[in-house]
C-alpha cells in the first residue's frame, strides 16, 4: 500500500489493482500547486464530509476517471449523485466489502456542509482493509474515546492518519493520544500548513509524539510512505 501526501487532507492510496483518492483538495491549495490534478487517476474516491477543503476537486477528477465510484456518508453521496458521479453510502459503524478490501465508516466529532450551503451529514473517518494492511484516516476530528474502539474491535493498525493543526481539528497533543488510543505507533499528520490558524510547528511535533513512543511522519507535498 503507497500512500503520497497531495497536500491539507488530500491522498492517494495506490493498492495492487485500484487506487483511491482521499478529499481531494488540489487546485485551491497554494501548497499544492505542483500537483497535476489532470494526471491523478482513482478507481474510488473516498469523501470524510462536504467541507469545500476536502471535496473541491471531486468533478474535476471524476471528469477524468470516467466511471469512478464516491465513497462517503449518505448525504454527500447523493449530494453528487444528483450531479450524475456514481457513490456508495456509508454511515457510522457500517462498513462494505468493495473489490478493493474493506471500508469501515467510523466516528469523527467535527462539521460537514457541502459548497452549495446542502446539510453535508454526519462527519466520519475510514479504516481501510486491503492488500493485507489496516489503514486508519481520521478525517477532520476532535479527540474522541470512540477510537478506542478500533483496536477494540479487532483492527490491528499499520499506519493511523491524523489531523494535527490545531484549531479545527485535533493538535499535537491530541493526535498524539489519538494515536495511543488506537494503539498504532506509526502515524502521518495531515490537515496542517495550508492556512495559518493551522502552522504546524514540526520540530515540537515529531519530538512530541517521539516522547510518547510513536513515529511521526510528515511527508512533503508528492512525497509517499509504504506499509
Amino acid at each position: 500500500m503507497k500512500i503520497t501526501f497531495l497536500g491539507h487532507a488530500s491522498l492517494q492510496i495506490e493498492l495492487s489493482d485500484k487506487i483511491l483518492l482521499v478529499d481531494p483538495f488540489i487546485s485551491g491549495n497554494e501548497l499544492a500547486k505542483d500537483i497535476d490534478l489532470n494526471s491523478l487517476k482513482a478507481d474510488y474516491i473516498l469523501l470524510t464530509h462536504g467541507h469545500m477543503d476536502h471535496v473541491l476537486d471531486v468533478e474535476a477528477i471524476a471528469a477524468n476517471n470516467p466511471g469512478v465510484t464516491i465513497i462517503s456518508n449518505y448525504e454527500v453521496t447523493q449530494w453528487f449523485g444528483a450531479k450524475g458521479l456514481n457513490g456508495h453510502p456509508l454511515n457510522h459503524g457500517g462498513k462494505q466489502t468493495f473489490d478493493f478490501g474493506v471500508v469501515k465508516y467510523v466516528t469523527a466529532i467535527h462539521s460537514s456542509v457541502l459548497p452549495d450551503g446542502s446539510y453535508g451529514g454526519n462527519p466520519g473517518g475510514f479504516v481501510i482493509e486491503a492488500d493485507g494492511k489496516t489503514l486508519y484516516i481520521a478525517g477532520d476530528t476532535a479527540l474522541t474515546y470512540d477510537m478506542k474502539l478500533i483496536p477494540e474491535l479487532g483492527y490491528k493498525l499499520d499506519l493511523a492518519i491524523l489531523p494535527i493543526g490545531d484549531n479545527f481539528t485535533m493538535g499535537i497533543e491530541e493526535a498524539a493520544m489519538a494515536a495511543q488510543f488506537v494503539q498504532c505507533k506509526t502515524a502521518m499528520g495531515y490537515h496542517y500548513d495550508t492556512f495559518p490558524p493551522i502552522a504546524l510547528d514540526k520540530d515540537k511535533a515529531k519530538s512530541h509524539f517521539a516522547s510518547q513512543g510513536i513515529e511521526l511522519l510528515l511527508p512533503a507535498i508528492g512525497e509517499y510512505h509504504e506499509i
